[in-house]
């Protein structure tokens, strides 16, 4: 395969790695399997909450939690697959998931449910870690960014469709059917691997200076606000996530297969800017790009609770119309936060980007459940666009007062590799 580097000592020959095609399906897979997961479960949080009798926060927690698995799988999936190889800490992962998914299945209580998406999460994101890892094993450094690209591109169109395939399985079939799906994918992408992956890496890596870089970096006010100003971004996605189910079907009266339609152009929206930023990129500064992302997101914000105020959106159209303006600017804001963060020490750009999306994750599955107290509490989404005003707002604050004022020069490989880590929320 065209771009396979020397393999270490023990490693799969080249003719044993798979051919590029195959490659590119069992890294979607893997890396797809667990986002996926959370978000077609999203639309049924009302019936499960419904269901068994509880109050909405605490069905929130089986999104909520399924947050805190893949933010903990991050920080131990990767040093794990270093040391004792990829091929079964991978394999073991997955194996966890197909339990957990089987136990979502014959879980009795919501507190039994929430414990197997726990471990659902920590398996299943074993496949986010480790496919970037294989990738560096298997490519030379100039493809290494094309790669992960295109296998992001792939996995956000499941994604997109994820919430209206889970929608339509809970309308047709029952909250059950989702998790006898996502039982028999992860079981087949596991054998897939078994059968199709061979051990890409032997060896443990040398231990590096970790709390030196942590040190150095926690030194930076350039750092700390670009780690905010992404995070706080990423917040607006999971606040609005979390509320949005419970406004489109409680408030709205929708069905969770309609709700999963509309959610899916907020996900189109950020994959179009997503696109428009690459574009834009050579042409314009990191900070020029960032202000005009957070000017715009902050305009679809307010917009947006304009229209609660007003009334208007008691309809999906307004509401997810306007989302998707706050989503597209979205994109440009956190791509280009990343790649301003791990600018300000390039040498530690792995400790940033892992501190970035442990932080990212276990804020989101903070906010994703006060997003779901919005929405489930009130009889308006106006405290749900309220919300997401404030962390617009907070957002811009990072760059006015923590980032100094002054252009900052990425090349094309930064921006792409800012837009590689930004793969851990999606």
């Amino acid at each position: 395969m065209h771009g396979v580097m020397g393999r270490p000592p023990g490693a799969a020959t080249r003719n044993e790695i798979p051919t590029s095609r195959i490659m590119l399906l069992l890294l979607v897979a893997m890396t797809g399997v667990a986002p996926i997961s959370l978000y077609m479960l999203v639309p049924a949080l009302p019936v499960l909450a419904t269901t068994f009798g509880r109050d909405i926060g605490v069905a929130q927690m089986t999104v909520s939690l399924y947050m805190v698995g893949i933010a903990c799988s991050q920080i131990i999936m990767g040093p794990m697959s270093d040391r004792f190889g990829r091929r079964p800490v991978l394999l073991a992962g997955l194996g966890l998931m197909v339990l957990a998914s089987a136990a979502c299945i014959f879980a009795e209580t919501l507190p039994q449910l929430i414990a197997a998406r726990f471990l659902q999460a920590l398996g299943g994101a074993t496949g986010m870690v480790v496919s970037r890892a294989i990738i560096r094993d298997l490519y030379s450094r100039e493809r290494i960014s094309g790669m992960i690209s295109l296998v992001i591109a792939v996995m956000m169109i499941a994604q997109m469709l994820s919430p209206l395939t889970g929608g339509l399985l809970e309308t047709a079939f029952g909250w059950r059917s989702i998790f006898y799906v996502v039982t028999a994918a992860s079981l087949v992408i596991a054998v897939a691997i078994a059968v199709t992956l061979p051990e890409t890496h032997h060896g443990r890596l040398e231990a590096g200076g970790f709390r030196g870089d942590v040190g150095n970096l926690l030194k930076s006010r350039a750092f700390i606000g670009y780690v905010l100003c992404q995070v706080l971004a990423s917040q607006i996605v999971f606040t609005f996530a979390g509320g949005g189910p419970y406004v489109v079907v409680m408030q709205m009266g929708r069905t969770s297969a309609e709700y999963g339609v509309w959610f899916a152009t907020t996900a189109f929206a950020y994959l179009i800017g997503n696109l428009f930023c690459v574009r834009f990129a050579p042409r314009h500064s990191l900070e020029r790009l960032i202000w005009f992302g957070l000017a715009l997101q902050f305009a679809g914000s307010l917009l947006n609770l304009v229209w609660g105020i007003a009334g208007l959106n008691q309809a999906p159209s307004w509401l997810f119309g306007t989302q998707m303006l706050v989503m597209f600017a979205n994109a440009f804001v956190m791509s280009n936060s990343v790649a301003g963060a791990i600018s300000v020490r390039p040498e530690a750009a792995g400790t940033a980007s892992g501190a970035m999306g442990f932080l990212q994750m276990g804020l989101g599955s903070l906010l994703s459940q006060f997003g779901a107290y919005l929405g489930g509490h009130f009889s308006t989404p106006v405290p749900l666009n309220a919300a997401v005003v404030v962390l617009s707002i907070a957002c811009a604050s990072t760059m006015i007062f923590l980032v100094p004022r002054r252009d900052v020069v990425v090349s094309a490989a930064l921006i792409e590799q800012a837009e590689e880590e930004e793969s851990g929320m999606l």
